[in-house]
């Protein structure tokens, strides 16, 4: 059961904290509104779609993007204050021991973890859909694809090489398929171009050259236009770099699936997001008892002080996640290993300081 104490620090902790979200909130969205405004005016968004198809969809994303860092500010505001005004050391002179003060933090550490996990896998994923909708509508260009040299498996035995793809023409350059039956090649057409029949929903593949091989066989067919069903469409090669991010859970697991198949070059990225959803609520514990150990020393510096150095630490964190993502992003490290690499470092700080702290 909650005691006066606990109440105490988890209204503080948890006010703190939502009032620090509304007002970076209000200034992220000036901005936007600043930044975007002409883009608004000169696509001639109606003022309901900015409302409810774009900011009511952006600002969930807001939230669950600052949550971690301004759940570590907000330990550290209140808890100063706490300390700057001896409730601290009134609290641990009554007999609380320090493990005990923590319940509270780590309560409402829980509370904030579980909503961002909840909102990173389930709720922004779909939110995120309409706001990307809105934003190729009235903000971005349509996407052009610039990939070279494209390998996929479009199904089990069948491959397919690109050296290009232009998305507006929805036409491919320099286009082979490979067809192989148990590890052996027997079907390879190779083509200067393979274009997209929107009216036929079918590939008219041209200047084509066919190898049928049998063992020792070989079957050698040419041609200059053949319309052709493959198992792949032009909007495989026009998803957008954000398409993950509007993936639930659920759909993700089945994307990374599909992309194993297809031996897609980008499936570290894809793994990235999937692992990041997970670490990055769970750091919301790490930067709590960080913050608590922190700020529950007085000092003479005071609050400003605690602040500064809660800030520090923040951004530290936030850099190491980017240095790792980008590691993983480009395959030098494993995306699991690079998304929880800053959270097994301040795991050791938050040990370090919470054996330091004033008790």
């Amino acid at each position: 059961m909650l005691k006066l104490i606990d109440r105490y620090i988890i209204g503080k902790f948890l006010g703190t904290f939502f009032f620090s979200l509304l007002l970076i909130i209000l200034i992220v969205v000036v901005f936007d509104i600043s930044e975007k405004i002409e883009d608004f005016i000169g696509k001639e968004a109606p003022f309901k779609a900015i409302v409810f198809d774009y900011y009511f969809n952006f600002i969930p994303w807001i939230i669950n993007l600052f949550s971690p860092l301004f759940t570590f500010i907000a330990v550290i505001f209140f808890t100063s204050r706490m300390a700057s005004r001896t409730e601290i050391v009134a609290i641990l002179s009554s007999g609380v021991s320090y493990t005990r003060l923590l319940f509270p933090y780590m309560l409402s550490a829980t509370v904030i973890a579980m909503l961002s996990l909840v909102l990173n896998n389930f709720v922004i994923p779909h939110s995120t859909k309409k706001r990307v909708e809105f934003e190729n509508k009235y903000i971005r260009n349509e996407f052009n694809n610039r990939d070279k040299n494209i390998h996929k498996q479009i199904s089990p035995g069948n491959f397919i090489y690109l050296q290009n793809f232009n998305t507006e023409e929805n036409t491919g350059y320099k286009f082979s398929i490979e067809k192989f039956s148990k590890g052996k090649l027997f079907y390879k057409l190779m083509a200067e171009t393979i274009k997209w029949d929107s009216v036929k929903t079918k590939w008219e593949i041209s200047n084509y050259y066919i190898r049928y091989i049998n063992d020792m066989d070989e079957y050698i067919k040419r041609g200059k236009v053949l319309d052709t069903a493959l198992a792949f469409t032009p909007e495989e090669f026009g998803r957008k770099d954000n398409t993950i991010e509007t993936m639930d859970y659920y759909e993700l697991e089945k994307y990374i699936e599909t992309e194993t198949l297809k031996g897609s070059d980008h499936i570290e990225v894809i793994r990235l997001e999937k692992y990041r959803r997970i670490a990055f609520p769970f750091a919301t514990f790490i930067l709590t008892l960080i913050g608590v150990s922190i700020a529950s020393r007085k000092v003479r510096g005071g609050i400003g002080m605690h602040i500064g150095l809660g800030i520090g630490i923040s951004f530290t964190f936030i850099m190491f996640m980017q240095i790792t993502t980008t590691f993983a992003a480009s395959g030098l490290v494993s995306p699991l290993l690079a998304v929880w690499i800053p959270n097994i470092i301040f795991s050791f700080l938050a040990w370090y300081l919470l054996k330091v702290a004033q008790k």
